[in-house]
């Protein structure tokens, strides 16, 4: 038992002085093998492997792609689409807000990314038409995180690539759930727009929305390209992902010809600190997960959670509970790549299928991202219409209620994430 106190009690300790996670991740797992004596040149090998791997590719080719299609024009074009698709209606720009993260979300793979480009057209115009600060950055940072549930999305890659499953199943397996809980968004919004008297855009004229689709056809062809191709099987998800990039590549400089030599350095150089920052969490997350598996503790909260009760639908109730609390303290990557081989294991002997459990994890992950003090969408959001995280964070609370509502649904209804792949024949 000496391993796993070393190992928590330096990981907290460290978290509670501000390191940041990947010195607590990393030097919490040097601890244990440095206490046992132990050549730790193995656990540095353990770590490497964990990013030599071909999935992890598609990991820095998503992220390019998607902070070049904000140079290209796709997601400004994308925007004005769902503008003109929501109309007038109650909540109407609040609804184009959400569209429009569904449609970037099926690009980016990122939530941050997705708040981001949405957020800096969506937000100024939803001010614009009287909808309050503090909401506007609270929709479009709840529905940001739509990026990371609708395929193709970074952390399924991270949680495929950790858990040995499928990515093109897990892909699969995230579209009806990613409907869904952009469906509970848009009913909220409709809620509270109604109540509040927010309305949508000035009525479009005639054929606006057919020219619209027209110029934007390159955009909305761009999730067509990289989800048809990997559900065909024409090439794998790292192979979609490379794709992806030479596509925005062509319609950015010969389509649309938006795309500069200066917002092509600005892309590479946000994919690389981002992709760096990535790869270094999954290198000493997995010398921590080496450590969590080779002291049995897994198996442990597994007899830990049996003794507490023999009901499914109640540890599901635990293990969200669980999931949603550290999404507020810890960023999605590490939160999967800790947590998968903890919990994994634990759900499986209980019946529960990998795919099912890796989307649940995933789409409370979502709600990580707006909620404080870590939600990360919530500083873009907060940063974009100029008001506090405080202010943002209590508009945000019928969101985030209406999507842990979404989430219990998919984890006691498992037909509703499996159906799509078992359609497939995956």
């Amino acid at each position: 038992m000496t391993a796993p106190i070393i190992l928590f009690g330096m990981f907290f300790f460290l978290l509670l002085i501000g390191a940041p996670i990947v010195v607590a991740l990393g030097a919490s797992a040097l601890s244990v093998y440095l206490a046992a004596g132990d050549d730790f040149v193995s656990l540095v090998q353990t770590a490497w492997n964990a990013v030599d791997s071909f999935p992890i590719m598609a990991l820095p080719a998503f992220i390019l792609s998607g902070a070049l299609m904000q140079s290209a024009g796709i997601s400004r074009r994308l925007v004005h689409i769902a503008e003109l698709m929501a109309g007038p209606m109650a909540g109407g720009l609040g609804f184009s807000a959400i569209l429009a993260s569904m449609f970037f979300g099926a690009i980016s793979g990122s939530g941050p990314a997705t708040t981001a480009a949405v957020g800096m057209l969506m937000i100024p115009a939803m001010v614009d038409r009287g909808y309050s600060r503090s909401y506007s950055a609270a929709l479009t940072a709840s529905s940001g995180g739509l990026g990371v549930v609708i395929p193709p999305s970074i952390p399924m890659v991270i949680y495929g690539v950790t858990a040995s499953e499928s990515i093109t199943k897990l892909f699969l397996a995230g579209i009806l759930p990613g409907i869904m809980l952009a469906g509970g968004l848009m009913i909220a919004n409709y809620t509270i727009s109604k109540k509040k008297g927010y309305t949508g855009s000035p009525e479009r004229k005639p054929g606006e929305l057919r020219k619209a689709c027209r110029e934007g056809i390159w955009a909305i062809l761009a999730p067509v390209v990289i989800l048809g191709g990997i559900y065909s099987g024409l090439f794998t998800p790292t192979e979609a992902a490379v794709v992806s990039v030479f596509y925005t590549l062509f319609v950015g400089i010969f389509i649309h010809k938006e795309l500069k030599l200066d917002g092509f350095k600005e892309s590479l150089n946000s994919t690389t600190w981002l992709t760096g920052r990535v790869l270094i969490i999954m290198f000493t997350a997995t010398a921590f997960g080496r450590i969590l598996v080779e002291n049995d503790i897994p198996g442990m909260i597994a007899a830990g959670l049996l003794d507490l009760t023999g009901s499914l639908p109640l540890i599901w109730l635990i293990v969200i509970a669980f999931l949603i609390f550290i999404g507020m303290f810890l960023e999605t990557l590490a939160t999967i790549m800790i947590v998968t081989p903890v919990l994994l294991p634990v759900m499986v002997s209980l019946g529960v299928d990998p795919i099912h459990f890796g989307v649940v994890l995933v789409c409370c992950c979502e709600i990580g991202f707006s909620t404080p003090p870590l939600g990360e969408n919530m500083f873009i959001g907060s940063s974009i219409a100029k008001v506090s995280i405080e202010e943002i964070s209590v508009k945000a609370l019928p969101f985030v209620l209406v999507e842990i509502l979404v989430v219990m649904l998919l984890a006691f209804f498992p037909d509703l994430t499996m159906w799509l792949p078992n359609l497939f024949g995956y």
